[in-house]
């Protein structure tokens, strides 16, 4: 059934969309209407993204309606999308980044001569005009290669005020801005909807819905808990209903009595060098105790990866500040170096920086200790089954063999031989970036357990996740970061999900209830 409404441009209705072991969206309903902005807020996992790729023709929903002008449509590509007048700024960046700015606005859509070439004086001339409206001074030869970050975020921004969408999505569109090109955004937001545009913003930076908003939709757990007109809510309220539930449930952690220190940082830095602000991480201290786990707990853009890569020595040429290791200063120039100290890193992106998957289960989960599986400096197949098994049988990873590709293995089994590898190097610390990203109930609840077991044995554990629950279910402290910066540390006992959200939040936030 359509709404009443008259204004309503774009309305989805019961929308369901599930991926393998997880609920993503159930029976979710949103109305977009014309000169008016709809606020999307919740916290990161909440299905936001989802629900705007399913508008947007990138999935196809399981469940569910979508109407475009009263009228019911499906889209089954981006592109048919975009030829009905739905256009998306998403979240990551989608250049080309060997193509100029001029190519990348217009990819798919240039002006042709009447031979059927590309017009280029035409493509520039449109380029310039579209770059005018967002006060970008680039030339619309530019390869996006050489701009910095916020500049190809406004690149992304002009792709889509360029196709005259009648329903503009933004998600989290300001992450890599500076504050001038912010205010330039919300002037270009300000005349779409004056032209009659739909919109729906998606971000955390609750001091940016004053300058917006009218209406606000808050989604949880897949679903759409809340929506009134921005008006009628104050900050307080918008975090009461992102939080909304008791995060203990998840699971219940086994009673730490943390040891020693093992692990100090004193003022870690990391420079934007572009992103938007000065520093990814910007004078971070914490500590971390032998049979501890550390939750740190922040939303889109706080620097949580950022901090753990330079803990790691990823970012040694850049970042700064101090560390020790069981009370003994250290100087970790490299991977390599911070390996050797004690530490072990499980990536944010399992497949892109966690494992070779044209490489077997063996091979993967022997790479940082490969010097073990040596004989006559050639890997030795005996030697590398004699030193993984134990640790694959441990995480119970389930495989045909050791020869198997880790490319066939589910996303669970994945992240088990990911802690299988590090276990193996016999680490002090080991950091956990998002563990649980893309996995299933089932292997959640076993990574908890490993967690678990892993602190009780000894082990310091920093764990990152987006999601709030999770964090507070397996830590024993929790650190919450924002914009780049530690904003709050909480014990166990007094991390509540709505104490942890605020200090997640800006500060300046507070305009929200202006």
């Amino acid at each position: 059934m359509t709404s009443p409404v008259t204004d309503t441009i774009l309305e989805a209705v019961g929308i369901e969309k599930s991926f393998p072991g997880v609920r993503a969206l159930d029976g979710v309903s949103l109305r977009v209407r014309a000169g008016r902005l709809v606020a999307l807020l919740g916290e990161n996992g909440a299905g936001k993204s989802t629900l705007m790729n399913v508008l947007s023709g990138v999935f196809p929903p399981d469940a569910g309606a979508v109407h475009l002008e009263g009228q019911p449509v499906r889209f089954a590509t981006p592109r048919e999308a975009q030829a009905r007048g739905i256009g998306i700024v998403h979240q990551e960046l989608n250049l080309i980044p060997y193509l100029s700015v001029a190519e990348n606005i217009f990819l798919g859509r240039e002006p042709r001569t009447r031979l059927g070439l590309i017009d280029y004086g035409r493509l520039h001339a449109d380029t310039q005009a579209v770059l005018a409206r967002l006060d970008l001074k680039v030339a619309p030869e530019t390869l996006v290669a050489d701009l910095r970050v916020g500049q190809q975020q406004l690149v992304e921004i002009a792709k889509a005020v360029a196709e005259e969408a009648r329903v503009l999505i933004l998600d989290e569109p300001t992450s890599s801005l500076s504050a001038h090109e912010v205010e330039v955004l919300f002037g270009v937001i300000a005349d779409l909807k004056r032209r009659g545009v739909g919109l729906v913003y998606i971000t955390h930076k609750f001091e940016e819905l004053a300058h917006l908003c009218d209406d606000v939709v808050v989604m949880r757990d897949g679903r759409v808990v809340g929506e009134a007109l921005f008006r009628d809510l104050t900050r307080e309220a918008i975090i009461r209903l992102m939080a909304g539930r008791e995060s203990k449930e998840v699971y219940q952690k086994t009673p730490a009595a943390p040891g020693d220190e093992l692990l100090r940082a004193e003022e870690i830095s990391l420079p934007g060098e572009g992103a938007g602000r000065p520093f990814l991480v910007d004078k971070v201290s914490f500590t971390l105790r032998r049979g501890e786990v550390l939750g740190v707990f922040g939303l889109v853009g706080a620097g949580r990866t950022e901090l753990l890569e330079s803990i790691f020595g990823a970012h040694a040429a850049r970042s700064t500040g101090r560390l020790a290791i069981e009370g003994r200063p250290v100087v970790l120039r490299s991977p390599a170096d911070a390996i050797a100290a004690g530490l072990a890193l499980a990536p944010e992106d399992r497949k892109r920086d966690g494992l070779v998957l044209p490489m077997s289960v063996a091979a993967n989960a022997s790479l940082a200790c490969l010097h073990r599986t040596l004989r006559a400096g050639f890997v030795s197949d005996a030697r590398e089954a004699a030193v993984v098994t134990p640790y694959v049988e441990r995480f119970r990873v389930k495989t045909p063999s050791l020869a198997q590709l880790i490319v066939n293995l589910s996303g669970g089994n994945q992240q088990k031989v990911i802690l299988a590898k590090w276990l193996a190097t016999a680490p002090k610390v080991l950091l956990l970036d998002e563990p649980t990203r893309g996995i299933d109930v089932n292997a959640k609840r076993e990574i908890y357990s490993f967690i678990d077991d892993l602190a009780q044995r000894g082990l310091g554990l920093i764990v990152v996740s987006s999601e709030l629950p999770e964090v507070l279910a397996l830590a024993d402290r929790v650190m919450v970061m924002c914009e780049g910066r530690k904003t709050a540390e909480f014990s166990r006992a007094e991390a509540t999900p709505e104490r942890v959200l605020h200090a997640a939040l800006p500060d300046r936030a507070a305009a929200i209830a202006c």
